[in-house]
């Protein structure tokens, strides 16, 4: 079975039972729903005891279960640009604002990136009477660059030089 079958393994039971995302969280726990969602939808992997959970939950086979504990190949499956209207807005908002979030992360951290593994990431919805609005949290590590070879009074790595 290759991972792209488990994931529609698993979509088709949560369709079929429905459940919502939130109660199979609650279910397989341990990590974010972020996270937990990315992994059925094969884009991250659990933990041997939230892979066991998942298969008790899905009543999946000990080979599923091993996979969904496996690292996934990662930023499979959404064409680029994205197709789809949600996840192109987020593709959009990087295209536009990237170049001001860079000047403004760069300005305030030195050279470096800001980290998409050491990260955390949070979804809420705030009322507003106009219409409800998606919250999106992101935080990630910085992780400045590293000039090798550096000798003498020059900074090995990219922090923000005073």
């Amino acid at each position: 079975m290759k991972r792209e079958d488990l994931t529609e393994k698993l979509l088709d039971i949560k369709r079929e039972k429905g459940w919502s995302w939130k109660h199979i969280c609650e279910k397989i726990g341990g990590y974010s729903e972020v996270l937990i969602v990315g992994a059925i939808m094969g884009q991250m992997k659990l933990t041997k005891p939230q892979a066991a959970n998942a298969g008790e939950l899905f009543g999946l086979s000990k080979a599923e279960i091993a996979m969904l504990n496996e690292v996934p190949m990662r930023g499979t499956g959404t064409p680029m640009p994205p197709t789809d209207p949600l996840i192109y807005r987020f593709y959009e908002m990087v295209m536009v604002n990237g170049p001001a979030w860079k000047a403004l992360i760069e300005e305030e951290f030195g050279d470096g990136i800001m980290s998409a593994i050491d990260f955390d990431m949070g979804i809420e919805r705030v009322a507003n009477p106009k219409g409800d609005r998606v919250k999106i949290t992101m935080s990630g590590k910085f992780l400045p660059y590293k000039y090798y070879g550096a000798s003498g009074n020059v900074p090995e790595y990219g922090f923000k030089e005073g």
